[in-house]
């Protein structure tokens, strides 16, 4: 049976260690997809003459 509670303990941290590693994952995904929404938005688009094309008055 100690041998058994060992094995649980183990097990219990491996758990803990991944659960805490996938939270930071998410954490970060989420910021990344904040901060690539807020720079495509269009208060940070800069439009350019050069690339316009011109019309025919």
């Amino acid at each position: 049976m100690d041998t058994f509670k060992k094995i649980a303990k183990i097990a219990c941290i491996v758990i803990a260690v991944s659960a805490a590693i996938c939270g930071v994952v998410v954490a970060i995904k989420q910021l990344k997809a904040k901060k690539e929404l807020n720079a495509d938005s269009e208060e940070n688009y800069v439009s350019c003459s050069c690339c316009e094309i011109p019309e025919n008055n």
